[in-house]
């Protein structure tokens, strides 16, 4: 296929040997195969700002650091250099994520780096060598779905142990090998510690997966992983052996205002996600 120009200087830098394909085109990014020497990998080339249809990119960004001061007055100020900052920023959002998680044992693909605005990571397969399907497309028995459930719990609280929220987990962000669930679209992760919406998020990722899995397994349903990680989260209790039981007591005597804003929240965002998927805005990789 005729080389898109993202990508030739990477093909000209040796970086990459040529373009297999296309595999998708989503809200914010489009994902080619490519070869590199023997090993086909994936190469992310995201859209340029004005061309994604990310909605509300901003309450995904708050809380995220840069270490230059003078980049953060331009991002601040929303001048055309802190503009391109900030796009910088969010590009590198993802590879930083991946590159964390995947020390963290969390199974994402394989980050091998960002060239030029573009990100080469590890094409997921199966053991035919064939593009690994997506969780929405995967029927299961209800021992596996409680299986993978668990696992991807465990997942999203080895996240949440390394500061990070997914921020758009869903059936359509996971992709399954032979081997299980991994984890896919990090570009919105968010910083557990510093965004304000972080709390609304990690219980509306845990919603998601709960409801997925539950189809094929009701008593999932009955888990509240997400209310009782946030909680040892929150005391500083929560670590990656912490085992947990899916139960949760809420205080009934407290006014539970944050509980209520968080619902809130939760629910702005998940009309959103709606009507995201209703306009066809699904990242597939």
């Amino acid at each position: 296929m005729k080389i898109p120009k993202q990508l030739q200087s990477l093909v000209d830098d040796g970086i990459i040997d040529s373009v297999v394909s296309q595999l998708m085109s989503g809200k914010e990014a489009t994902v080619y195969v490519v070869q590199c020497g023997d090993e086909t990998r994936c190469a992310k080339v995201y859209k340029e700002v004005h061309k994604r249809s990310f909605k509300n990119a901003a309450q995904y960004q708050e809380g995220r650091k840069v270490r230059n001061s003078r980049r953060a007055r331009a991002m601040a100020k929303g001048s055309k250099f802190g503009r391109n900052e900030q796009e910088e920023v969010w590009k590198n959002a993802e590879v930083d994520a991946l590159y964390k998680l995947h020390a963290a044992n969390v199974r994402v693909p394989v980050p091998y780096g960002c060239f030029n605005g573009v990100l080469l990571m590890e094409l997921i397969v199966d053991d035919d060598g064939d593009v690994a399907p997506r969780l929405n497309d995967v029927g299961m028995s209800s021992e596996q779905a409680h299986d993978d459930y668990l696992e991807m719990i465990t997942y999203v609280q080895r996240m949440l142990c390394s500061g990070v929220i997914h921020g758009d987990l869903s059936e359509f962000n996971v992709l399954v090998d032979d081997y299980g669930p991994v984890i896919i679209d990090l570009p919105q992760a968010v910083d557990a510690s510093a965004n304000n919406n972080a709390q609304s998020m990690l219980m509306r990722d845990v919603r998601n997966m709960t409801n997925y899995y539950s189809q094929f397994e009701p008593r999932i349903s009955e888990y509240k992983f997400a209310k009782e990680m946030w909680s040892l989260f929150e005391k500083g209790q929560l670590t990656v052996d912490t085992e947990l039981t899916g139960h949760f007591e809420e205080d009934k005597n407290a006014a539970n205002v944050s509980g209520v804003l968080e619902e809130i929240i939760a629910a702005e965002l998940q009309e959103q996600e709606k009507q995201a998927r209703i306009n066809g805005d699904v990242e597939e990789y």
